[in-house]
């Protein structure tokens, strides 16, 4: 094997600038910090030991293995770089880390919600800058170690000595840090989140293991004659509002907007005759995936990840609009952010799914979003629930007016003026675009909320208008990114349960609900997966409170 080549080469600028370069990008990736909010100046002041250590064994290796050293660990820093890059991106959307193993599909969710909000030039602009930048950092790490690695004689001798040095000052600190229980300024942090990192994606294996046999075992609902007699023909409406969740409800900035709405929305509940119960309940995901937050209430399991959720769709698990339809009620799927071709939904058991298409609305879209919620429930009350069927129905809805980019904000207009859909026109092509919007972080904040009180007041007029005997469930699917909650904000969301029947809601009471449409801030966040057992617990029992509850089978065990 060929060693250095014994000649004297002194110390250069070009050799101390490679020395530099390795250190500088080395240094800035291993520190890099997994979420914005932790960006600072101090974050950077840490030596991993790995840098010198490395560097030693690039300048006093023989050559061939240097260079192969060089090549090596230009890979692992360029997976350091972008396993980095995605805690960034997963933590300032979803509030958790990025997981290769069950996050693959997220940048193709990522990238549909970036474009929606800035515009696909821009966003593809924005890419190739993120991918050239990064392909950059890589190329001058590998050049530099190259250099590093060519080093021989007197330069050698001086960088190792200079490298040296650096180790003993790192171990020393790594050392006192230990000793004194503050904190270290040096320590093999580069190695350990690689590690912990490989360990994340065996966990999530082992995870998968489990939940396919959560997916394999009964439930004890499939023979059972109790179900659902406490709602025995009436409508079920299942209404998701989009990134409806607590911070809407109790954060300073928002809860002037939002506490008064929920208390008109109360009242106008009220004076129609239904009664309201809510609370809260804690999401499996937040600034986005809603399909998981669908999943996790319809099937009673903890569907966190798109890897459960792909796993619950191949699965025989029944969701909860699966048991109404057997018990006799019409099941239907009112989904207006489906524009394209949606498998998952054999899973849930519909009957019939209205996707954007199949709604008939002739307005403009207002950015991403396809159509505003006034249109959705009018179709689903025209299309849906008065079609001549004497059957009743359990229904699910999307709304989505509360979805990113949050401009423009619609308006609730004359419920006899919706029609087609075109008088939202105007609404819809006014405002500023989402690239301005988005370009003011408190503007984001103000637009988000105006949705969410659009939201509110839409489906409570709604229900007071048109909401005859149904039983309704009005809950968030999650919170929304933290740009708009902050970084430690509750993954809970409010649920709401709005009937005639007084008593029925009165039975959610016993669950840690509070009476009316604002939750108590002391309740319980109930986890979404314990949702689909309550729902059909208290659905199920006898409608005399004289006689005992009757749980169906497997139902009780389940809470």
């Amino acid at each position: 094997m060929a060693e250095r080549p014994a000649c004297k080469q002194n110390l250069s600028a070009r050799t101390i600038g490679a020395a530099f370069v390795f250190s500088f990008i080395a240094l800035f990736v291993l520190n890099l910090p997994d979420h914005l909010h932790a960006f600072s100046p101090r974050a950077f002041l840490h030596l991993p030991v790995e840098i010198p250590l490395l560097a030693l064994a690039l300048v006093l290796l023989p050559r061939r293995i240097a260079l192969f050293l060089a090549a090596l660990c230009t890979a692992l820093l360029g997976l350091v770089l972008f396993l980095r890059l995605g805690d960034i991106g997963v933590q300032s959307a979803f509030q958790r880390r990025f997981n290769p193993y069950l996050d693959v599909r997220i940048f193709a969710d990522g990238w549909n919600v970036f474009s929606g909000a800035v515009g696909p030039l821009a966003a593809s602009l924005a890419v190739v800058g993120a991918v050239a930048a990064f392909l950059a950092v890589l190329a001058f790490f590998v050049l530099s170690a190259r250099a590093l690695a060519r080093l021989s004689g007197r330069a050698a001798r001086a960088m190792a000595l200079a490298f040296a040095c650096v180790l003993a000052v790192g171990l020393a600190l790594w050392g006192a840090g230990a000793a004194t229980g503050t904190r270290s300024y040096a320590d093999a942090g580069g190695s350990a989140y690689i590690v912990a990192r490989i360990e994340a994606v065996a966990t999530a294996m082992r995870d998968m293991r489990d939940f396919d046999r959560m997916l394999a075992e009964s439930d004890g609902l499939a023979d059972s004659e109790t179900l659902f007699r406490a709602v025995e023909g009436r409508d079920i409406v299942l209404v998701f509002i989009e990134s409806y969740g607590r911070s809407a409800v109790e954060d300073p900035r928002y809860a002037p907007l939002i506490g008064p709405r929920l208390e008109a929305v109360e009242e106008e509940l009220s004076e129609a005759g239904f009664a309201v119960a809510s609370g809260w309940s804690r999401s499996p995901t937040m600034g986005g995936l809603s399909w998981l937050a669908h999943g996790t209430f319809l099937s009673g399991l903890w569907v966190d990840n798109q890897a459960r959720y792909d796993r619950l769709m191949m699965s025989d698990r029944k969701s909860l609009n699966r048991l109404f339809r057997e018990a006799g009620w019409r099941t239907a799927a009112i989904m207006p952010a489906i524009t394209m071709d949606w498998p998952e939904g054999a899973y849930y058991g519909y009957d019939t799914i209205f996707a954007s298409d199949d709604l008939g609305y002739e307005g403009k879209p207002f950015n991403w979003v396809t159509m505003p919620d006034q249109y959705t429930l009018l179709a689903f009350d025209r299309l849906v629930r008065h079609t001549g069927d004497d059957r009743p129905v359990m229904a699910e809805i999307a709304l989505i007016s509360s979805h990113a980019p949050w401009t423009p904000v619609p308006e609730l207009i004359d419920w006899a003026d919706v029609g087609d859909g075109s008088v939202f026109d105007r609404q819809a092509t006014s405002g500023d675009p989402p690239a301005v919007v988005w370009s003011d972080r408190a503007r984001v904040r103000r637009q988000y909320i105006r949705t969410i009180d659009y939201a509110l007041q839409t489906i409570g007029d709604y229900i007071a208008r048109f909401g005859e005997d149904a039983v309704f469930i009005v809950l968030g699917d999650h919170q929304p990114a933290p740009l708009v909650t902050g970084p430690d904000a509750s993954r809970a969301v409010p649920v709401h349960v709005i009937s005639r029947d007084a008593r029925l809601v009165e039975r959610f009471e016993s669950e840690g609900f509070a009476p009316g449409m604002t939750p108590a801030a002391e309740a319980p966040e109930l986890p979404m997966d314990t949702m689909r057992a309550r729902v059909i617990r208290i659905f199920s029992e006898t409608p005399s409170a004289d006689r005992p509850a009757a749980f169906p089978a497997g139902v009780k065990s389940a809470l």
